[in-house]
């Protein structure tokens, strides 16, 4: 008899804890951000009485070890950290994009420089092994200055940038949305620029990251995923208000939402050209040392889900 209540007891447990539950879809990983808000529409576009779990995080890092563990099944990343996972042959895949734009470079609101090539000697607060750092020295560079000879590039976190900027200890910082809106409408910052450039990196910022063996063992629910966050996106592009009454939920008021939203483009398709400029990016991370060889974009990038949604959306 207690051999048998051992049985059912074992039995019923794993009932509970290895068969999907029927009002569940899939777990989702993404930051409480406006730029990455999509997998909270997520259980709009699923199946009936299906829900999506929605974890949030604060770096694309922790994400990516929940997916790897199995614990999430899809989740956001920057397109850097992609590459930096795939560089060290880790089996990832990128298969919708999550945002593009977001980032800024700012001044004081009263600093006399007017252009990137007026910042020799200045110093600039950067977050190292970042998208923003790769823009500030792209912008740099571009402008005629060495980052490391000519500027003194200062490391500051994200949330600090504001603070240091006002109080004079930097005269300029490259951050994401919203820290650039906040310092303009807060009167200590100006923007200086907008780090985009199109002929190489362009304005690609993140994606939504998978498990090749998801990709293999479970295509129809990569599929399914891919298609909810094609879906949100579409409906959060074309109601911004819903967008941005959401995006403020998380904590960023109003006011600076609507001032950072044209800064911010929300986005879930892919093509062969969001690649190339994928593969620019990766040659500056390895030129600055970041990743040691090119992953190969062709695995890293699965743009057989988004083509099928688009043929069916016809977007």
């Amino acid at each position: 008899m207690a051999i048998l209540k051992v049985f059912v007891s074992a039995f019923i447990f794993f009932l509970v804890v290895c068969c999907p539950d029927p009002g569940f879809a899939f777990n989702a990983g993404t930051w409480k951000t406006a730029q990455t808000i999509q997998p909270f529409f997520y259980d709009r576009f699923t199946g009936a009485g299906q829900n999506v779990k929605v974890f949030s995080f604060t770096n694309p890092a922790d994400q990516k070890t929940a997916l790897m563990a199995g614990n999430l099944d899809i989740c956001g990343t920057t397109i850097a950290h992609a590459i930096h996972s795939a560089a060290l042959g880790q089996p990832v895949v990128v298969v919708a994009a999550l945002c593009n734009k977001c980032s800024a470079f700012v001044v004081a609101a009263d600093s006399p420089v007017q252009s990137p090539a007026d910042l020799k000697g200045k110093k600039i607060g950067y977050v190292p092994g970042t998208m923003h750092e790769i823009l500030l020295r792209e912008t740099l560079i571009r402008s005629g200055l060495s980052p490391d000879r000519e500027v003194a590039l200062t490391r500051v976190d994200f949330f600090d940038m504001g603070l240091a900027l006002a109080r004079g200890g930097i005269d300029a910082f490259v951050s994401g949305e919203p820290f650039p809106t906040i310092a303009v409408i807060k009167g200590y910052g100006r923007i200086l620029s907008y780090p985009y450039y199109g002929e190489s990196i362009g304005t690609i910022n993140a994606g939504m990251l998978v498990t090749r063996n998801s990709i293999e063992k479970n295509h129809g629910l990569v599929l399914e995923m891919v298609r909810a966050h094609a879906r949100a996106t579409r409906l959060l592009k074309q109601h911004r208000q819903l967008w941005l009454a959401k995006a403020s939920e998380f904590g960023t008021p109003m006011k600076i939402l609507e001032g950072a939203a044209d800064n911010m483009e929300l986005a879930w398709d892919m093509d062969p050209d969001f690649v190339e400029k994928a593969r620019a990016l990766g040659g500056r991370m390895q030129a600055l040392g970041l990743i040691q060889r090119q992953p190969d974009y062709s695995r890293l990038f699965d743009l057989s889900f988004v083509n099928q949604i688009r043929a069916e959306i016809k977007d």
